[in-house]
């Protein structure tokens, strides 16, 4: 384990048009674009872009399936302007590669997703090959967005969770994320793959959806539920550490009883440009000081930096910066003070 380096992550691999609107609105009403641009979307497209744009000094590498298309080969180019390995990138000709149109509020940057599979519903357990990687960790994303990976099996396994055990079985440490979907398909799903995720990472709407805790009422976070919540994650399968991520901060919870929090950065209002890809660019930071092997509160607290850096782009990594300029924030902004 001491000799292996770098980070592979798969899962969606995304083309995300980004449109910056003047309001969301009501059905049958017009919003008017304000503007609009082409980024990385989906979890390993995120992380991995974030992670070089934050400095990371070790291996990056993708495995997932893109269209052989056009959409395809600009995601490859991508990969490679920002020295990412895609020798686990797969194309195929059963589907187009996968897009999702983001609508973004101007003020706020509150945002709402228009998404089409694509290629990602095609992912399987054959299209990862472990034993052909060095790296450290694999990080897997979007648990409830992969179709072939999301199905439970005869004994209760999914197509993700034998991703996972594959990896862990090769000697790689674990992390998934999930994505928000509005739907009752938490508890099989999700459930299934955490005995074999040494990191969860959720928000508060995943963790409530996946373990029936209330965490908000409105637009007040449940502080005082988030232990309960955090345990019960834990008692499910996850093997390290339980990550929560909010707009107002971070809880962490290991396995081992710690208990860290940290507060988002007190980013000023005009600052705040979208919030498309804030949960990549949290988990982004925090794997990379967990991979050099900071403690649990410089992971979190790095996480939380390079969210705030996300926040001030309306893409999912054109606000993202070096590590030590997304730390450099909070010092200057300082952080929101809250307990649980």
């Amino acid at each position: 384990m001491t000799s292996r380096r770098g980070i592979l992550s798969g899962g969606n691999w995304v083309i995300d048009h980004v449109k910056i609107v003047d309001v969301w609105p009501q059905q049958d009403a017009l919003a008017n674009i304000l503007s609009e641009s082409e980024s990385n979307g989906g979890a390993p497209f995120n992380i991995l872009i974030n992670l070089a744009k934050l400095g990371a000094s070790f291996p990056l590498e993708g495995a997932g399936l893109v269209g052989n298309d056009a959409g395809g080969r600009w995601i490859v180019d991508v990969c490679q302007k920002h020295q990412i390995s895609t020798q686990q990138l797969h194309q195929t000709d059963r589907a187009a590669t996968s897009y999702t149109d983001v609508m973004s509020v101007e003020k706020g940057g509150r945002r709402t997703f228009f998404h089409r599979r694509g290629a990602n519903a095609f992912l399987g357990p054959e299209h990862f090959a472990f034993d052909k990687t060095s790296c450290k960790i694999f990080h897997l994303g979007y648990l409830l967005l992969l179709d072939r990976l999301d199905q439970i099996g005869p004994h209760g396994e999914s197509g993700a969770s034998q991703v996972l055990a594959a990896a862990r079985q090769a000697g790689l440490l674990t992390s998934v994320d999930l994505v928000s979907e509005d739907s009752h398909r938490f508890s099989n799903v999700v459930q299934a793959s955490l005995r074999q995720t040494d990191i969860c990472f959720l928000n508060e709407f995943e963790a409530e959806r996946t373990t029936g805790i209330r965490l908000r009422d409105g637009p007040t976070l449940l502080v005082e539920q988030l232990p309960q919540a955090a345990t019960a994650l834990l008692d499910l399968g996850v093997r390290q550490a339980v990550v929560l991520h909010f707009a107002e901060g971070g809880y962490l919870r290991t396995t081992q009883g710690e208990v860290f929090t940290q507060g988002s950065v007190c980013l000023p209002p005009g600052q705040i440009l979208g919030a498309a890809g804030a949960g990549d660019a949290f988990a982004a930071g925090f794997l990379l000081a967990w991979h050099d092997r900071a403690s649990w509160i410089d992971a979190l607290h790095s996480g939380i930096c390079a969210a705030a850096s996300c926040l001030t782009h309306s893409s999912c990594s054109g606000g993202i910066r070096r590590q030590r300029d997304c730390l450099a924030l909070g010092q200057k902004f300082g952080f929101q003070k809250w307990n649980p």
